[in-house]
């Protein structure tokens, strides 16, 4: 009996406290959104299985101390390794001629990175949060993960966790948060303007413009260079026709492996002792605030925008606000919400994938800013 009760004591379940279990209910939550409702379920699975390994006593399944997942943590994450290759494989995967035959909507896609700024201030301002922690909490505006987790791990690492949950959540929640903001800041009028078709763009321009871009955004913001130059080489992949084993490996078994890792990293540093704050909550909150304003911004510039455009060359509005980098998702919701609101008549699907597409590259700017400024 005493073996018995020593070997009790020694088990994980003599070791539990409440704090491994409203855990183990967070991540029992997000495996239900992610398998009942399809919110974001590559990432938030992986995310939410790395908690609850991270919240086993005595297991040595978090992100900190000894364990395979403190390997993987320092080998993927602290490296910055992971993140690039997110977008490598990401560039495999991206149409740029919707955003080349459209060059205004790269404007949208900047103007559409006002939440970040916003919460980025509010969360110093206000909230009393270190510049480098603000600059993190701020970039869950843009709606890019492996954006939000690479400029985290430089500049608060010890946030990674909540960013990172806030991030894929709020990228998950993009059809129930946009609808409501475009249905307040567009008229019926706005929503039916039709757009002209874009300008045709020829192989040899989709083959310069990674290049191009790759050099011209890393010139300007050389910080940004991992997930831009990573981004653009994907892409380049893709447009030269040529390298077409390259290109299915980094879109195909290369990113699903670095999926998988990320996610089970990122959740490893979900322990109850670091997640369980009230900082959490405040992250959350902002992350709201940060993705409601970049949805506006990308709305209201179009709107600011149409003053200066003659009557046949006015932009819909509504296509602003896939300028968050939530791709494909953020532009399929804008064609669906203006296709319910015009009976079928405006299908803005291709315009909007113009500043969704570019909402990537100005996260990623954003981010590189951020770095430049705080000396990441």
């Amino acid at each position: 009996m005493q073996i018995l009760s020593d070997l009790l004591g020694q088990s994980g379940f003599a070791n539990l406290a409440g704090g491994n279990l409203v855990m183990f209910v967070i991540a029992g939550v997000l495996i239900y959104l992610a398998i009942t409702k399809g919110y974001e379920p590559l990432l938030l699975i992986p995310i939410a299985f790395g908690a609850i390994l991270a919240n086993l006593p005595l297991a040595n399944m978090a992100s900190f101390g000894e364990g395979i997942l403190v390997l993987l943590y320092d080998a993927g994450i602290k490296t910055e390794l992971l993140p690039p290759l997110i977008f490598l494989g990401i560039g495999t995967l991206t149409d740029f001629r919707p955003l080349m035959g459209r060059p205004l909507t790269f404007l949208l896609g900047a103007a559409a990175q006002l939440g970040i700024f916003v919460a980025a201030l509010g969360a110093f301002y206000l909230l009393g949060f270190s510049a480098e922690e603000s600059a993190a909490i701020g970039i869950i505006g843009g709606a890019d993960g492996p954006t939000s987790i690479f400029l985290t791990i430089q500049l608060a690492p010890h946030l990674l966790g909540p960013v990172a949950i806030a991030a894929y959540s709020y990228m998950s929640l993009v059809p129930i948060i946009q609808p409501p903001i475009l249905r307040l800041l567009t008229t019926k009028e706005e929503r039916r303007i039709a757009m002209p078709q874009a300008i045709p763009i020829s192989r040899p321009a989709a083959v310069i413009f990674p290049i191009m871009v790759g050099l011209l955004a890393t010139l300007a913001v050389p910080s940004s260079a991992p997930l831009i130059g990573m981004l653009m080489f994907g892409n380049l992949l893709k447009e030269s026709d040529v390298t077409d084993r390259l290109r299915k490996t980094a879109g195909g078994p290369l990113l699903d492996i670095v999926t998988i890792v990320l996610g089970l990293t990122v959740g490893a540093t979900m322990a109850a002792s670091e997640f369980l704050k009230v900082d959490t909550l405040y992250i959350m909150l902002l992350g709201a605030i940060a993705f409601s304003f970049s949805t506006a911004g990308g709305i209201l510039f179009a709107k600011v925008f149409n003053l200066l455009l003659p009557e046949k060359r006015k932009i819909n509005p509504c296509i602003g606000a896939a300028g968050v980098s939530a791709v494909p998702m953020a532009a399929r919701v804008v064609q669906q919400f203006v296709s319910d609101e015009t009976d079928g008549q405006v299908n803005p699907l291709m315009p909007a994938m113009g500043p969704n597409i570019a909402g990537v590259l100005g996260s990623a700017v954003a981010a590189g800013v951020f770095l430049m400024m705080l000396g990441g």
